[in-house]
């Protein structure tokens, strides 16, 4: 029994000594003895690893948002917001007189609003042209400074150069182009490139002032533009709309800032106060309104003849009916109460425009 027990101890620690080169696979009995060299072999195999990287993006979209480009868009839309909420009434009031809907004077046009629609009527419409005024002024003034500033650039590059000319037997001719204003090309180049962006919200919103029974909401409007005529209804009146546009863009930010610069060289002064901005701002509104009213009048027929079941061809057709119906006089109908609208509008939107750009570009400087 002795020598059985002290076999069967023999076989357990050889078992065990065996365990160190072994793998064992479930069943005790059925063993694999594999070398100690596989197993460490084995063991110090590399683990396979797929890791993605996103690319960051917080730094070029931080420094992207620190460019004078995107700063003086964000004064833009800033300024048009806070113009628009104060200045609703006035729009409203204008765009009735201006396509003929209701009382041929403010004060009647005011009150036939407040009876039909109560005082929330005076800011029919005001969502869209919020919506409207946002983009179209952050556009407008951002595209007005960019081409301004390449504009200079250029004419200051073209005199620096001596190669611009053209010589005809014994005539040399100098090709100059010191005569053309960057800010009036600048003005024109915002108001064509705002329109054709905006455009569609303009139609909208004018349809919602006119007609808010027809175009109780949004969606409503757009839905019922886009079955009477497709696309293009929205963009209807765009012709006469991009060439009063001319004019008016053009004229708009060209008086601005000749007054601007005219003001402080007579009072010696490098800019302009807040009031002196508003004033200044409020003029070249009016100058610019006054000189364009007419294609404005045709611009309103074409975009809301439609709802009326009369709407001309084209602008000539437009200016022609409201000569023939109203006389002379009748192309300037509503000028008082665009006049009312324009003047405080363009004041204020040049004031907070001014001091949302000084915040906005001293800060970039301070970063």
């Amino acid at each position: 029994m002795i020598l059985i027990r002290k076999s069967m101890a023999f076989e357990s620690q050889s078992l065990k000594k065996e365990k160190k080169y072994s793998g064992v696979f479930e069943d005790v009995y059925s063993m694999a003895i594999l070398p100690k060299e596989l197993e460490l072999e084995k063991e110090s195999h590399p683990k396979f690893e797929l890791r993605f990287q996103l690319p960051d993006l917080i730094q070029p979209i931080r420094e992207f948002s620190r460019t004078r480009e995107v700063r003086e868009f964000l004064s833009g839309a800033l300024a048009g917001a806070m113009t628009k909420a104060v200045l609703a009434p006035l729009e409203t009031i204008r765009t009735r007189m201006v396509v003929g809907v209701g009382s041929r004077h403010i004060s009647g046009s005011f009150l036939e609003v407040i009876e039909k629609q109560g005082w929330q009527g005076l800011w029919a419409g005001n969502a869209v042209n919020m919506i409207r005024i946002i983009p179209t002024q952050a556009i407008e003034f951002a595209t007005f400074e960019c081409v301004k500033r390449a504009m200079t650039s250029t004419q200051e590059k073209w005199k620096q150069a001596e190669s611009h000319k053209v010589q005809i037997g014994p005539v040399s001719l100098n090709l100059s182009i010191s005569w053309i204003s960057p800010v009036a090309v600048a003005g024109a180049a915002a108001g064509v490139v705002s329109t054709l962006v905006c455009h569609p919200l303009e139609v909208l919103k004018d349809r919602l002032t006119v007609s808010p029974e027809a175009y109780p909401s949004l969606s409503i409007a757009i839905s019922k533009i886009y079955k009477e005529g497709g696309i293009g209804a929205c963009y209807s009146g765009l012709s006469p709309t991009l060439i009063g546009m001319l004019p008016y863009s053009t004229c708009y930010y060209f008086m601005y800032e000749k007054m601007k610069k005219s003001y402080c060289q007579a009072k010696n002064k490098e800019s302009l106060n807040r009031p002196e901005m508003l004033l200044v701002g409020a003029l070249a509104g009016f100058t610019a309104s006054t000189i364009s009213f007419p294609l404005e009048v045709a611009r309103k027929r074409l975009m809301v003849g439609a709802l009326q079941g009369k709407c001309p061809p084209h602008m000539a057709a437009a200016l022609s009916e409201v000569i023939r119906e109203e006389g002379l006089l009748g192309l300037y109908r509503g000028w008082g109460a665009s006049c009312l609208k324009v003047m405080p509008s363009s004041g204020i939107t040049w004031m907070f425009y001014e001091a949302w750009k000084d915040i906005l570009l001293v800060q970039r400087n301070s970063l």
